[in-house]
């Protein structure tokens, strides 16, 4: 299942593997299971490097998150690594509207707003390459990509103006680029 979630057809993950089983098309099996996906309360940790910089950086500097894909899905991520309590501000994209994930500006713009900072002091820090750059290097925010070996995202080709300034492999690397 990762290896076919990982592909063009991610989509079609659940169709497939009914199919690999034997199991006919069933949408409402197929909708079920995307529901018990999104919902469930996941096993994650943070990377360790990223524990590291939330507690060295959350006394420097305001923190906020943004996040795209389903915002039940990305609310029950930030609940199991208890993000809410450790950063200032968590945008969900999906509460935004239709349209306004990345590489919408909208989020950007209200992480500036409402942490009453300029766009010029903004440094956003991700690993997707081909949506997360675009908005921010717009806006005149700093832009850092985290490739890490094992990132799902570490192939990711960036559209034109959404090359990141600085990449980095691992966060303990941003403390000389945030001086």
């Amino acid at each position: 299942m990762t290896r076919i979630f990982h592909s063009q057809d991610r989509r079609l993950a659940f169709d497939a593997i009914l199919q690999r089983r034997g199991q006919p098309a069933d949408r409402e099996a197929v909708q079920a299971m995307i529901e018990l996906y999104r919902s469930h309360p996941p096993t994650i940790s943070l990377y360790d490097d990223a524990e590291a910089a939330l507690t060295r950086l959350s006394d420097r500097f305001k923190l906020g998150i943004i996040t795209d894909g389903s915002a039940v899905m990305q609310e029950a991520k930030i609940a199991a690594l208890g993000l809410r309590t450790r950063v200032d501000l968590v945008v969900l994209t999906d509460e935004l509207g239709s349209g306004l994930g990345k590489p919408h500006p909208r989020a950007f713009e209200l992480i500036a707003k409402r942490l009453a900072v300029e766009p010029s002091a903004c440094v956003y820090i991700a690993d997707n390459a081909a949506k997360d750059f675009v908005a921010p290097n717009t806006l005149g925010w700093r832009t850092i990509q985290i490739i890490r070996s094992d990132g799902v995202y570490r192939n990711s080709v960036a559209p034109d103006g959404g090359a990141p300034q600085v990449v980095v492999r691992s966060l303990g690397e941003i403390d000389a680029i945030l001086t």
